[in-house]
């Protein structure tokens, strides 16, 4: 797919959708991936949890993968990676806080002593198959976001991952603007840039007013306060730990992946000034006027530490009428319908719920559009391929880059092969893209006969069928059959209808059919569905069981 003298960009996660990052790019006959990520499943996907771009284009060219760069440690850069590497397995990159978050990740799957992570300093430079690679460090929601700059003989790639220029990020370097300065004077060929908030007018804000929001806000509140912000936030728990502080407050890390956060930060440099925090079973006893809880849960997700307080099960912490529970954080699309739960629910209890819709209390991790300018102002490529984020954004992000006088732009999709060079941009071909589900221990396409018909017996329920013959044809027994999710249980008679109906069908049939499982099968499926369909409008998923004797 790549010939020996051509540069190609691939995506197969992360172009036309928000999260689940995969990036490819071929050169010589090589390949480079850069992040492997996750994104959640939502309503339209239930019993699923984790979702994850199928990576078979690269499978199957496994040998050729040289290997693969982390940019950060997000959930939608890294999380696939345990999942996916064993169908990889090449060497991994990354900086020294996302190799501590996916090591812990590794260890949870077994494959902690099977990985190979070489850990690369902020600005380092290294070597990946025909890749000369290069670190930039930027600023965004987490310690350590990288661009990664690619340079080989047909020209010079930025690959921004997720980013926003913060003069103040609070924990972390300021963006390197000197580098990418640089880098703009050397000559960039193509720029692959982060689109989440490319329709966003302005700045995205700066964390460090945050933390004078939140340090304000806090200290108007008696009673126990809860925060809910992302995990990955390590300048937001800085922050609440500040506002502790200054109001005399203990703070207490109510969750597992908190404390997962904490542990990798600690490790990896960071927080070395801040107080050690309090476990769930300590802030239980503190006196509510000192309690300051960060909790997972800001996206409403069921078991996280939020929800499990506002249901009053957990098995320490309590929230009560007039204590506050502080979202500082924003709603991810998809997740709107569990948070509005989760509000309600912690209202409904008396508990106070504030937002930033109410105040400045969360700033993006992504670049809003002045950022966008000022980066094509410091690099200047001659090509701009917008990733992260839906059509809306990659199509404005394309003309925002050619009103900064990008000649070329490509909006380009989940399995669009482009060559950046030689010669002008464009789409050369298509490859097969899709995603995989996490179905409790199982990888599974999302296409897949289990979740489709998973899928139809959410909405048209089930039903089993039991046949007993003999070897002419001959009903031994009247048929029995089972329905769920289409009539209630005390609906016996019309269960026993539909063993009538099943009956006769089979009855209908010439003694040869008879004599024929599949012809009686089928059969028997028809009268059930049909039966169904009349009664009760539903078509249920039909299982047959037949038994000769």
């Amino acid at each position: 797919m790549t010939a020996s003298e051509e540069l190609i960009f691939l995506s197969l996660g992360g172009a036309g959708e928000i999260g689940m990052n995969l990036t490819l790019y071929g050169y010589r006959g090589e390949w480079l991936m850069i992040d492997c990520g996750i994104t959640f499943a939502d309503d339209r996907q239930p019993g699923l949890d984790v979702l994850m771009p199928d990576p078979g284009f690269i499978v199957e060219r496994r040998d050729r993968l040289a290997g693969l760069v982390v940019t950060h440690g997000h959930e939608d850069h890294i999380g696939a990676i345990p999942y996916l590497w064993q169908r990889f397995r090449c060497p991994v990159y990354a900086t020294p806080f996302a190799r501590a978050l996916l090591y812990e990740k590794l260890v949870e799957a077994g494959l902690q002593n099977e990985v190979a992570i070489t850990e690369v300093p902020l600005s380092g430079r290294f070597t990946v198959g025909p890749f000369e690679i290069e670190l930039i460090t930027l600023t965004h929601s987490i310690p350590e976001p990288n661009a990664v700059v690619l340079r080989t003989p047909l020209g010079v790639v930025l690959h921004t991952g997720d980013w926003k220029l913060d003069p103040e990020p609070l924990v972390g370097p300021t963006a390197d603007a000197a580098a990418l300065r640089r880098l703009g004077g050397e000559g960039v060929l193509a720029m692959v840039c982060d689109s989440t908030n490319a329709l966003r007018p302005g700045r995205s804000g700066s964390e460090a007013d945050v933390r004078a929001a939140l340090i304000d806000l806090i200290g108007r509140y008696e009673q126990r306060v809860a925060v809910a912000c992302f995990a990955s936030n390590v300048a937001r728990l800085e922050s609440i730990a500040a506002a502790g502080a200054a109001h005399d407050r203990n703070v207490a890390l109510i969750g597992r992946s908190l404390w997962r956060i904490y542990k990798a930060a600690r490790d990896a440099g960071y927080l070395q000034d801040v107080a050690p925090f309090l476990s769930e079973d300590e802030a239980g006893y503190l006196p509510r006027g000192k309690a300051l809880l960060v909790c997972t849960g800001s996206q409403g997700e069921p078991r996280s530490a939020l929800s499990r307080i506002a249901q009053g099960d957990h098995p320490h912490i309590v929230l009560e009428p007039g204590d506050a529970a502080i979202f500082s954080s924003r709603q991810i699309p998809g997740n709107e319908r569990a948070i509005g739960r989760l509000q309600n629910r912690l209202a409904k209890a008396g508990v106070i719920v504030v937002t930033d819709s109410e105040h400045p209390i969360h700033v993006s991790g992504h670049p809003a559009r002045d950022e966008l300018i000022e980066m094509y102002q410091l690099v200047r490529p001659r090509i701009a391929i917008p990733v992260h984020g839906e059509a809306r954004h990659l199509i404005a992000h394309a003309a925002l880059a050619r009103e900064c006088q990008v000649p070329e732009t490509v909006v380009a999709e989940n399995g669009a092969l482009v060559r950046l060079a030689p010669g002008p941009a464009s789409v050369v071909g298509e490859v097969a893209v899709g995603r995989l589900a996490l179905d409790g221990t199982q990888l599974r396409p999302l296409g897949s006969t289990a979740l489709k018909s998973r899928q139809r017996m959410i909405h048209d329920g089930a039903a089993v069928a039991t046949v007993v013959l003999d070897k002419a044809g001959q009903l031994l027994a009247a048929p029995k059959v089972t329905v769920r999710g289409v009539m209630d249980e005390a609906e016996e008679g019309a269960a026993e209808a539909l063993g009538s109906a099943v009956g006769d069908a089979i009855g209908a049939l010439s003694p040869a059919e008879r004599r024929d499982d599949e012809a009686v099968r089928e059969a028997a499926r028809l009268a059930v569905r049909r039966s169904l369909k009349a009664s009760y409008g539903k078509r249920p998923v039909t299982d047959i069981h037949i038994v000769r004797i």
